[in-house]
């Protein structure tokens, strides 16, 4: 008997609708209903309307499928998380977390060494580039408010 094994598609192959639906653990129906409710979701066509899906969509696809069945959001929930968002983005995100997953928890923990400041001026300055930081971010903060409060003041005059 020989061994056979059965090769894996690279990560930038496209995919049948048989085999997202198979990895994602949904019918095909449901991918096909996904593509009208997302936009962002939009596989090539070849003849006879055979649907293949690029690494991003297929990366879009489990980011919804997290969405809805993980994490408990409603599709219109997903449609305003996703607005703006393009699937290269999404795809970005998912290597970033697959990577993270991969080398992330074998990395060693490597704890800067504590340094003594050269002259006591040297830390005159770093505290005088920290207050200015504080400073613009406090001016951040403030703006960040009183761009909620007009958007509250919108919706109040709107109901």
């Amino acid at each position: 008997m020989t061994d056979i094994s059965i090769a894996t598609k690279a990560d930038s192959a496209f995919r049948t609708i048989s085999e997202v639906a198979e990895d994602l653990g949904v019918q095909q129906h449901v991918l096909r209903f996904w593509e009208t409710k997302f936009t962002q979701v939009k596989p090539l066509k070849r003849g006879g309307g055979r649907r293949y899906y690029r690494p991003e969509d297929v990366a879009l696809l489990k980011k919804i499928h997290t969405l809805l069945y993980a994490e408990g959001y409603t599709i219109k929930g997903v449609q305003k998380l996703l607005k703006g968002v393009s699937k290269t983005q999404v795809l970005a995100e998912q290597k970033a977390e697959q990577a993270s997953k991969l080398y992330g928890e074998n990395l060693p923990k490597v704890e800067a060494p504590v340094q003594q400041a050269a002259h006591p001026a040297d830390d005159s300055e770093h505290v005088l580039v920290l207050k200015s930081v504080l400073e613009e971010l406090l001016d951040m903060r403030a703006q960040v408010e009183t761009l909620l409060a007009e958007r509250d003041n919108r919706n109040d005059e709107a109901a």
